[in-house]
């Protein structure tokens, strides 16, 4: 019986990082490379045009990052697969990614023969997790199961943190809404402490889970500063 074929588009900003995972994923017989995006904004267009089985993401991509993509996937062509692969095992960017519609998230420390029974999964309607992916997702379903209640956010709150959310620095923060550095720093460390968060892109996406901020906002990348 002949093999079905999986048509995979994989997305990835860098062409080195590319090129190692399509050489090992297309040794599987029935696996093959339809298209390669080195940003978020050539992956839809390339998913638009080719129309693959799965699509194979990076998460921290120019243009449009792999959350962003997943969201856009899940509303236009819903019978596409989602694959993460991904270095980062960070809590935040799990949950917003499996939030936002994908089938699985592997990080790339995992072996090719791991990676490639991912793309079968997904193509067959199966979730795919890592298995460090699959802890912190249990251990988040405990977390949040024995949370107390998070204090409401003002509407400052809330208008800073979108901004945030936006990508934007304190300063043009600051600038938007005709307040001090300091006073977003303010508003920043009493955020944190409502949303029991310790970074922006923890503080972010929590709010986004709790329906207080827009599902389309993207992932901000942490300084590790308020």
């Amino acid at each position: 019986m002949e093999k079905e074929i999986k048509r995979v588009l994989l997305a990835d900003d860098h062409a080195v990082v590319r090129a190692g995972i399509r050489q090992f994923l297309e040794k599987a017989d029935d696996i093959q490379i339809v298209a390669e995006a080195e940003d978020g904004l050539a992956a839809q267009s390339l998913i638009e045009q080719c129309q693959p089985d799965v699509a194979v993401l990076d998460i921290q991509m120019p243009k449009a990052s792999g959350i962003e993509v997943t969201r856009w996937i899940r509303s236009h062509h819903r019978q596409v697969g989602v694959l993460i692969l991904s270095a980062y095992e960070d809590d935040p960017y799990v949950m917003a990614v499996l939030q936002a519609g994908a089938n699985g998230y592997v990080l790339k420390t995992a072996s090719p023969k791991d990676i490639i029974q991912a793309v079968r999964d997904v193509h067959n309607g199966k979730s795919a997790l890592d298995p460090v992916i699959t802890q912190k997702v249990l251990d988040q379903v405990v977390r949040q199961s024995n949370a107390p209640l998070v204090e409401q956010l003002t509407e400052r709150e809330l208008e800073v943190l979108t901004l945030v959310g936006r990508g934007h620095t304190n300063k043009a923060i600051g600038v938007q809404l005709s307040i001090s550095d300091r006073t977003v720093q303010g508003h920043l460390a009493r955020i944190f402490a409502k949303l029991q968060a310790a970074s922006r892109t923890e503080a972010v996406m929590r709010a986004v889970s709790l329906g207080w901020l827009p599902s389309d906002l993207g992932v901000p990348i942490d300084n590790g500063k308020l």
